[in-house]
């Protein structure tokens, strides 16, 4: 079977998963045993809660995406679900007809008029690649989940301008900027007191234009932000776009980030430490997981769970 027919076999089982019921939540039988050693444990009241998280997001930078209450993430859940249920009659069809599972990025550099941040296409290509090692489970053989994505560089376009450059008048430029279309991943690199800053894919409808990912140029692979110049941010950030919450989203909660297979964690992990239990509920905390705050060394693994919400989204948002 080809690629294209793997993924979009995905996505139909992705859909049958979910169609009459909420999206998968998780319950402390289905995660992982409790490891050895660890943190003490944090009770759920003790946990940052996920807006003060996001607050002091990865490398102490702000807010990564729009914060969501426990009442609107259960309704974009109940949407979701729905979606689903409606387009699975014209699913297969659908999914034969969209280039299933290849994303096309367009990267938009947003370069100073001195030329500050003009990263150069080898720099990019680079980042496509971790892009594609990331989704594709390479950096965890046998451990990390083959999400079925695949990320291909459509355009690279460059733009002098130093508002934009330093991620001012953002809404504006990236309404100018964005390519493609419901499919398209549009990356902009800018210089910004964020890392990276993601829309979610049900944000589509009302905002179209503004769709995409804005990331600090100097978060890709060889740059110059220490602990963070791997080209990971990119793969974080994506990992929104296609519907991921963080692994400490809802805290020490059975909720927690709507994903069947990753523990519990009260709240983000700094660096890397070889072991840490945040939460009294079983399992150590996801620290390798992308969808964590880790240093990018740490990151190497998305999970089977996430993968499948992954493709739901696609398939309820993107097709």
């Amino acid at each position: 079977m080809s690629g294209a027919g793997l993924v979009a076999k995905a996505l139909v089982t992705a859909t049958l998963v979910v169609v009459g019921s909420a999206l998968p939540t998780q319950t402390a039988a289905a995660r992982p045993p409790a490891g050895e050693g660890g943190a003490t444990c944090v009770q759920p009241e003790q946990a940052p809660a996920e807006g003060s998280a996001a607050r002091t997001a990865r490398g102490g930078r702000g807010p990564d995406h729009q914060v969501l209450s426990a009442a609107e993430r259960a309704d974009v859940a109940r949407r979701t679900a729905r979606i689903l249920a409606q387009k699975n009659e014209s699913l297969d069809r659908r999914a034969k007809r969209r280039a299933a599972g290849t994303i096309p990025v367009y990267v938009h550099v947003m370069t100073a008029k001195d030329g500050t941040g003009n990263v150069t296409r080898a720099r990019v290509d680079r980042q496509i690649e971790v892009l594609n090692a990331a989704f594709s489970g390479a950096e965890s053989p046998g451990v990390a989940a083959d999400t079925g994505f695949r990320f291909v560089l459509a355009d690279l376009e460059r733009h002098v301008d130093n508002a934009w450059h330093n991620d001012r008048q953002h809404s504006s430029y990236r309404a100018k900027t964005r390519r493609g279309g419901v499919t398209a991943l549009n990356v902009w690199l800018v210089d910004s007191s964020d890392l990276g800053v993601a829309t979610f894919p049900w944000e589509y409808p009302d905002s179209p234009k503004i769709d995409g990912v804005r990331v600090h140029y100097d978060s890709l692979p060889g740059r110059g932000i220490t602990n963070y110049s791997l080209g990971k941010t990119l793969v974080h950030e994506a990992g929104h776009w296609l519907g991921l919450y963080h692994t400490f989203q809802g805290g020490c909660s059975d909720l927690n980030d709507e994903v069947t297979d990753t523990v519990a964690q009260g709240g983000p992990t700094k660096g890397c430490p070889v072991v840490q239990d945040t939460c009294v509920l079983p399992g150590t905390d996801p620290v390798h997981n992308y969808m964590d705050y880790s240093y990018d060394a740490c990151y190497s693994e998305f999970t089977p769970g996430q993968a499948l919400r992954m493709q739901q989204m696609a398939t309820a948002y993107r097709s």
